[in-house]
């Protein structure tokens, strides 16, 4: 997007401007070496000794560590966020693709697409799925029967969401994602293994992002659940019937076993292993 005036940005965060309202902010940068037309923030700690050397255009900091800087400012109880959403007017990664439907896209007759969904090349989309408002379906997508996808969501490409997935509103998925494949389901007996059919499906939330080549795995009878505001990082595995709580985040490479119960605004950090039916 074009550049933003400093005194807008503070007004339309609510956030306390020091120096130069006209000020153009044209994008956002880091610390050191920072540049003269963006703006960076400062969280204190070990960053602090980088103030003096920036030359970044305007900082957000707190008004403590405002002292001790004498360029443009916008002063936050909570730089970090509030550098990510001005930093979201910039980024050109979420930009709307227009209304269309590519000529190799393959949708079923059943299927209700709104009229402003972007649909690539390549995409399937079956029977009875239900594709909201503002979606926008990535190249090699597969959306199974009677899926629903929730208004404003993002799938990039190659994102597989089997059959009678519920989606929420605002998904943000990476390429790879797989949503409701078998869960791994295997009655053990002296001549090898039975497959246990898994016949739930997985309900998410608005609001969730998956990470690349994650995948949640679909429940043998009840559904597998993902409340809303979950973030879930890249190679992720989540079993069949586990439940995970409002805004928690899961960095990449953990596992979770089948039936886990996971609570709200929980951090899993990376490569953690969760054992099943745990609370």
């Amino acid at each position: 997007m074009s550049g933003q005036r400093l005194g807008e940005l503070a007004k339309l965060f609510e956030l306390e401007l020091r120096g130069d309202a006209d000020f153009l902010i044209n994008g956002v940068c880091t610390l050191l070496p920072g540049k003269a037309d963006c703006i960076s923030f400062l969280v204190g700690g070990s960053y602090r000794k980088q103030l003096a050397d920036s030359r970044a255009g305007a900082i957000i900091l707190s008004a403590v560590d405002a002292n001790d800087w004498a360029g443009n400012a916008l002063i936050s109880k909570n730089p970090h966020a509030d550098f990510a959403r001005i930093g979201q007017l910039f980024d050109y990664t979420h930009q709307r693709a227009p209304a269309s439907v590519h000529p190799t896209a393959s949708i079923a007759e059943g299927a209700v697409v709104a009229a402003s969904a972007s649909i690539a090349a390549g995409v399937v989309i079956a029977e009875g799925a239900q594709i909201g408002d503002g979606c926008q379906i990535g190249p090699g997508c597969v959306i199974g029967a009677n899926v629903t996808l929730g208004a404003d969501s993002r799938l990039l490409a190659n994102v597989t969401i089997y059959d009678r997935v519920t989606v929420g509103k605002r998904a943000h998925f990476q390429a790879g994602v797989v949503i409701g494949g078998r869960g791994f389901g295997l009655a053990s007996t002296e001549e090898g293994w039975i497959e246990v059919p898994q016949l739930g499906s997985v309900r998410i939330g608005d609001d969730v992002e998956v990470g690349a080549n994650s995948c949640i795995d679909r429940g043998a009878i009840d559904d597998t659940l993902v409340a809303n505001g979950v973030k879930i990082d890249n190679l992720v595995q989540i079993g069949h019937n586990t439940i995970i709580g409002e805004h928690t985040a899961i960095a990449g490479c953990v596992g979770i076993a089948g039936s886990c119960t996971i609570g709200a605004r929980c951090q899993i950090g990376g490569a953690a292993g969760i054992l099943g039916h745990l609370n």
